[in-house]
């Protein structure tokens, strides 16, 4: 099978995964990028302070996204780019965490995904001193992007994937994650049995 995968990353308001407040997505098809997508997203109602560490990070106003759609109304735009994909993101459980808090936020159901680890298959695959992703990004030949910018994260993300892949020989996304001994996680209705690592806590990748 080809190396197939949406990248995704996103920027939150504040401390709660539910505030998403920007979205970067990169689509790969047989190991190259496709087509990318980013918007900004106004976070669910009582998730939506922002807070001034958050945006010394990623300069990300409330202003930027007052009139931007809510995480409900703009969701099925995610969905229609990521379709049957796998996510893969660098600190997964971070982001995947924002998709699950964000929707119970919204009340709606959160989508079915799986998930590889960008981060975890850096740690398998190269020698550094640093797993963040400028680290990791650079490693996989892919520099000089603005950081906390949610597309290029996707972006770098990516490119650490199709690096990775290329690096071990594997066919497709779950080959690598075998090659890797990286863990397949899962979201809403495709979550396994067993522990998913979806909570990890929040850090700076």
């Amino acid at each position: 099978m080809p190396l197939d995968f949406t990248a995704i990353d996103f920027e939150t308001a504040n401390s709660s995964r539910a505030s998403a407040c920007s979205v970067g997505l990169v689509k790969v098809r047989d190991g190259k990028v496709v087509d990318s997508a980013s918007w900004f997203i106004r976070p669910p109602l009582g998730h939506d302070a922002f807070n001034e560490w958050n945006t010394r990070i990623h300069g990300i106003v409330e202003a930027d996204c007052a009139d931007e759609p809510l995480w409900g109304e703009q969701f099925a735009d995610l969905i229609a780019f990521a379709g049957d994909d796998h996510f893969v993101a660098h600190n997964a459980g971070f982001d995947m965490g924002v998709i699950t808090a964000a929707c119970a936020a919204s009340f709606i159901e959160a989508p079915a995904y799986r998930y590889l680890c960008s981060l975890q298959v850096a740690r398998k695959t190269y020698h550094l001193d640093s797993y963040k992703l400028p680290v990791a990004a650079m490693a996989a030949g892919f520099e000089d992007f603005a950081h906390h910018d949610a597309l290029a994260d996707a972006r770098a993300c990516a490119a650490i994937i199709v690096h990775a892949a290329n690096r071990h020989d594997a066919t497709d996304i779950a080959h690598l994650a075998e090659l890797t001994g990286s863990k397949i996680g899962a979201i809403g209705a495709a979550r396994q049995s067993g522990r998913v690592d979806d909570n990890s806590p929040m850090v700076l990748s």
